[in-house]
């Protein structure tokens, strides 16, 4: 039996890239919640808004549901991004890839 280096490195960008999606979305889950948090409102509903949007389209209705300053919300946003982040790290890990080898 052989080892096939192509498979290895293809089974490997498979699943390094199914781990930082994984990670991506929690993380715009995680921070879009606790900006919603921040702002008074339902984070559930909110947190819906994130499969059909992007940061931005969750950023502008959240500011146009609160009366707030789209990049005033921008910047609360990045911030609970990195606080989501922390977080997640704790209970998850580090989402750097993994060498091989």
């Amino acid at each position: 039996m052989t080892w096939d280096l192509g498979k290895a490195m293809q089974k490997k960008e498979e699943f390094e890239s199914a781990r930082l999606m994984d990670f991506e979305f929690r993380l715009r889950v995680r921070a879009t919640r606790l900006l919603a948090r921040a702002c008074g409102l339902d984070e559930i509903a909110w947190v819906r808004e994130v499969a059909a949007r992007d940061t931005a389209g969750v950023v502008d209705m959240m500011a146009n549901a609160t009366a707030r300053d789209r990049d005033d919300l921008l910047s609360e946003y990045q911030r609970c991004s990195a606080v989501a982040r922390q977080q997640i790290i704790e209970e998850r890990g580090d989402p750097t890839p993994h060498r091989l080898g």
